[in-house]
């Protein structure tokens, strides 16, 4: 295989893949907020609920589709840049990702209409089921997608067969391998986490806007700033102890990769936290660390006295690249920390009556908008890359699961996907900005609904046929 080739396919999957895991990790959460929405119209009858929900889902509806377009491509290049990982995995891989379509997509698509065109259509019960239903199946898309992913990182419940394939012998232990509970746990808190900063953020960007006017009253925006909070407050700190565990599930199944993250080089016991340092492969160790001795085996959770596999354990074509795993943990680890203050401290404001009144926490909240996405991908950067040199982590090698390709080839379709998604996600990122910039109204844009029958199921407004929420 050509090396150039590899490295290509890798850079491509990683383009594509990054682009595609912010709107999941996005429409996760948002699809759980729009159900709480709607249950709390459906119970207090307050139009602001209802005002937040067509707002958002608008938002949410845009979203999906991007997500869903970007993933169709991720689909495409198993086949073509990877299709040696697919021809000697299919027999594992290939039913997770059926099951995801047959379980999670088909639910969705399903009741994705009803939920975006349905709102005069269809009864209240009938349309708050649909997106609730919509809700349940992006967590469960998640569930296949993670198990996929957890199993190439602690592969389990199969057996190679003579011409290299690999095949099931026990699904459920494929699917719910050593490394998946933790990492659906931490995946999906992280959703959530992304989803409320992003409501925050815009949230607290029209309440600053609001005050200069002189705005007193809970508009929508204050209703979802402090629901948003509210979410921060107990999710960060929740994630802060999911992301523990996967560390300590990777320290026992994943040694080298808790070696890369946390630069470790000597295999000693007691072993220091690196705060900072500069990684040296081909010298074999750290620049500028800045370090707290002895404190590296209380992190992992492990005793004093044990020993910890530093990267010279392995011989070095097997040691992960450790730049990346190593800056994008702390990346990772510095940004969770920030939420949690804003989650705390916005707490703290909520409760003192003064968060409206305090322009330098509201555009904190706006800055760290893009944080959750930014943590997700550099997570996503600390799990793949940490990884290397395998794509079935001890099993098979990333170099043994690309296509036969050449570099040209690769080379071109790279060069294609970034036009094409430089063009087409800029500007549904630009509309996105857009509509979060002007808010949600202050008078609902839908008019009550005309039930057929009182309490009906499928009551609705047959003389609006043209009502939708887009």
């Amino acid at each position: 295989m050509d090396a150039d080739a590899l490295l290509l396919s890798r850079l491509q999957f990683a383009f594509t893949v990054s682009f595609h895991i912010i709107f999941p990790a996005f429409t996760i959460g948002l699809a759980a907020f729009l159900a709480v929405l709607e249950g709390l119209w459906l119970k207090t009858r307050n139009e602001a609920f209802k005002t937040l929900y067509l707002f958002w889902v608008k938002i949410f509806a845009l979203s999906f589709g991007m997500g869903v377009v970007s993933g169709v491509v991720l689909s495409y290049q198993f086949g073509t840049n990877w299709s040696e990982f697919i021809r000697l995995t299919g027999g594992v891989i290939g039913p997770l990702l059926a099951y995801e379509v047959l379980t999670a997509f088909f639910l969705e698509a399903s009741f994705l209409g009803v939920m975006l065109f349905g709102w005069k259509k269809v009864g209240e019960k009938l349309h708050f089921l649909s997106t609730c239903l919509v809700a349940v199946g992006t967590s469960i898309s998640a569930f296949w997608i993670l198990s996929a992913n957890s199993w190439m990182q602690t592969p389990q419940g199969f057996e190679i067969m003579a011409d290299g394939r690999f095949q099931a012998t026990d699904f459920m232990q494929v699917i719910f391998n050593p490394s998946f509970p933790s990492r659906l746990v931490h995946m999906l808190l992280a959703a959530f986490l992304t989803t409320a900063l992003v409501v925050g953020a815009a949230s607290a960007y029209r309440v600053l806007k609001e005050r200069r006017s002189h705005t007193k009253t809970w508009t929508e925006s204050r209703i979802a700033l402090v629901m948003a909070i509210g979410m921060i407050a107990v999710v960060a700190p929740l994630q802060l102890l999911a992301g523990h565990w996967s560390g300590e599930v990777a320290h026992k199944h994943q040694p080298s990769k808790t070696a890369a993250i946390e630069g470790y080089w000597e295999t000693r016991a007691d072993q220091p936290l690196h705060l900072f340092g500069i990684p040296d492969r081909d010298a074999q160790k750290n620049h500028f660390e800045v370090s707290i001795p002895g404190v590296g085996n209380m992190i992992q959770n492990v005793p004093k006295d044990e020993v910890i596999k530093g990267l010279d354990a392995w011989p070095r074509e097997d040691q992960p690249p450790p730049v990346i795993p190593f800056f994008a943990f702390r990346i990772m680890v510095g940004l969770g920390l920030l939420m949690i203050a804003l989650g705390l401290g916005g707490a703290w404001l909520i409760w003192r009556k003064r968060v409206f009144d305090s322009p330098w926490f509201l555009r904190f909240c706006v800055v760290m908008g893009p944080s959750g996405f930014i943590a997700v991908l550099a997570g996503w950067m600390v799990t793949e890359v940490g990884r290397q040199p395998w794509v079935v982590y001890g099993v098979l090698r990333t170099r043994d699961a690309v296509s036969p390709v050449i570099a040209s080839q690769v080379a071109t379709s790279l060069i294609a996907y970034i036009t094409v998604y430089s063009i087409v996600f800029t500007a549904g990122a630009i509309f996105i900005l857009r509509l979060m910039a002007e808010g949600p109204k202050a008078v609902a844009a839908e008019p009550a609904r005309q039930d057929r029958a009182p309490g009906s199921a499928l009551a609705g407004a047959p003389d609006d046929e043209d009502g939708g929420v887009l």
